[in-house]
């Protein structure tokens, strides 16, 4: 594919700034209308089957993102540094689709309050990001990062490999450097695993810390929005921009009391006496996953870091009550959000979801079903809800991540975040390898980091780092050192086949 060099050739020499850190000082107007005239061109670029590579990540562009950035220099911690949004989460400018056919008119004409916050924080809104269509809830198994509005997300180390899910364009996008960094979401590993695979830095954090109002649901209890970017303290930077409490979502009431500046200390945090767990069994068996791990937790002890091995199986029962929780609160969440939309001609239930499918089956349904969607429609006993609700967070929780800390007296949970990219497979779908532990930190919703720790056979993997609730600075501060302390070298985007 001769094409790939040149085509990448501005978004390259970004991605090569951008892993040297982030500047101390503010960029000039000129400097950031320059930053993100590269990235659309990029953008143009990347997504252009006649020009290179068509990943499919970015499906909306701002092209007064220059003038913006320009205007915004200097303003707020953002600096007018440039974001690409998950396309379930509303923004001005655009439709919010949530990649479905069924939400193609949903033109709210409003910003969600995390997106108002980055605003307000010198923050450009660049452009809505591709992800896999209803936040990869419609059935399982599916194919992590196609959506009938989108199509299929490829990803840039390895265009025939997979994005995973379901920020799958938003971590695609930073890798091949589109933006300074993106919005994702995460239920249950939609922001970690698409970090990880894409080889970006990946922060889920506590639910409740990032306002979920005006973004599409799945699950009130689990939902959270996060920063992906190349870097920890850029992570950090564009949480501390989108953090807060908000009214409207409960879930966001201790959010104001428990902010801080996330980037403060990331330069200087250091593993020196950290008791850090390892959850052995999360490891898996895959000998490449294992190698470079072996090798991040060699660079954690020479760190200073202690590390301490543990044994522990997850109850399955966490995972059964989990899918129930999660059902169970797609209908009721998402029919609520539906009733909320102004526009017209726009379904106002799962029941009408269903139906949009089955009436545009061959563009919708052709991959796969929507199986979970009609298992979730039927779903009414709160009772049973209710019960399963607090059992898997009592596993995930007081039983899992609370208790693995206190009786280990560690600080911080870690594993491989996931397996390398699989082979994407419209027709028979996803394949996972059983690899990480992060449904632990999601069905707790405690905060989860992903950082790259080197590759396999040229395909990215990441470690993951967990705390407790409302720990999201120390782990971010723990990611950092480790992005210190790393000696593997990490790959960069070939826009090419794999073996290629």
């Amino acid at each position: 594919m001769p094409a790939a060099p040149r085509s990448l050739a501005s978004a390259a020499a970004l991605l090569a700034l951008a892993l040297a850190g982030s500047p101390v000082q503010a960029e000039t107007p000129a400097q950031r209308a320059a930053e993100a005239k590269a990235y659309l061109a990029a953008i143009a670029k990347l997504d252009d089957a006649e020009k290179g590579p068509q990943l499919n990540a970015v499906i909306a562009a701002n092209p007064a993102a220059p003038q913006e950035a320009a205007r915004l220099a200097g303003t707020g911690p953002l600096d007018g540094r440039t974001v690409l949004v998950k396309d379930n989460v509303e923004t001005r400018e655009w439709p919010t689709t949530a990649g479905s056919l069924a939400l193609v008119a949903n033109r709210t004409n409003r910003d969600a309050p995390m997106i108002t916050r980055l605003r307000a924080a010198g923050g450009v809104v660049l452009g809505k990001t591709n992800l896999s269509e209803w936040a990869n809830i419609r059935h399982s198994p599916s194919t992590s990062g196609w959506s009938a509005v989108g199509g299929l997300t490829r990803n840039p180390h390895a265009i025939d490999r997979n994005t995973c899910g379901s920020s799958s364009g938003s971590g695609a996008a930073i890798a091949a450097g589109m933006a300074w960094a993106a919005i994702g979401t995460e239920t249950d590993g939609s922001i970690t695993c698409p970090a990880a695979v894409n080889g970006i830095v990946g922060f889920k954090p506590t639910v409740g810390m990032v306002s979920r109002t005006h973004v599409v649901p799945i699950s009130s209890s689990q939902d959270t929005a996060g920063p992906m970017a190349r870097s920890v303290a850029d992570a950090a930077l564009l949480l501390k921009a989108i953090a807060g409490s908000d009214p409207a979502d409960p879930a966001t009431a201790e959010a104001d009391a428990k902010l801080t500046d996330f980037t403060q200390g990331l330069a200087t945090a250091t593993l020196k006496g950290m008791r850090i767990g390892v959850l052995t069994r999360a490891v898996g068996n895959h000998p490449g996953v294992r190698k470079v791990f072996e090798q991040a937790v060699a660079d954690l002890k020479a760190a200073g870091a202690e590390i301490i091995e543990i044994d522990f199986q997850p109850d399955g029962a966490m995972f059964r009550d989990e899918g129930y929780v999660l059902r169970y609160e797609l209908r009721r969440d998402l029919n609520a959000y539906l009733k909320t939309l102004p526009g017209t001609g726009l379904p106002r239930s799962l029941t009408e979801v269903i139906e949009f499918n089955r009436a545009n089956a061959d563009k919708e349904l052709r991959w796969f079903g929507q199986d979970t969607f009609i298992a979730a429609d039927k779903l009414t006993d709160a009772e049973a809800y209710a019960k399963a609700r607090a059992n898997s967070l009592k596993l995930a929780g007081e039983l899992g991540i609370d208790k693995l800390l206190a009786d280990n007296k560690v600080s911080l949970l870690i594993a491989p975040t996931a397996g390398p990219a699989w082979s994407t497979d419209l027709v028979t779908g996803d394949r996972f390898l059983g690899i990480g532990a992060g449904s632990l930190a999601a069905i707790a919703g405690y905060p989860h980091l992903t950082v790259p720790m080197g590759a396999v056979e040229g395909l990215p993997v990441g470690l993951s780092l967990m705390g407790a609730k409302w720990q999201d600075h120390a782990v971010l501060q723990a990611g950092a050192a480790y992005e210190r302390a790393r000696t593997a070298a990490l790959p960069r985007p070939s826009l090419k086949r794999w073996g290629e």
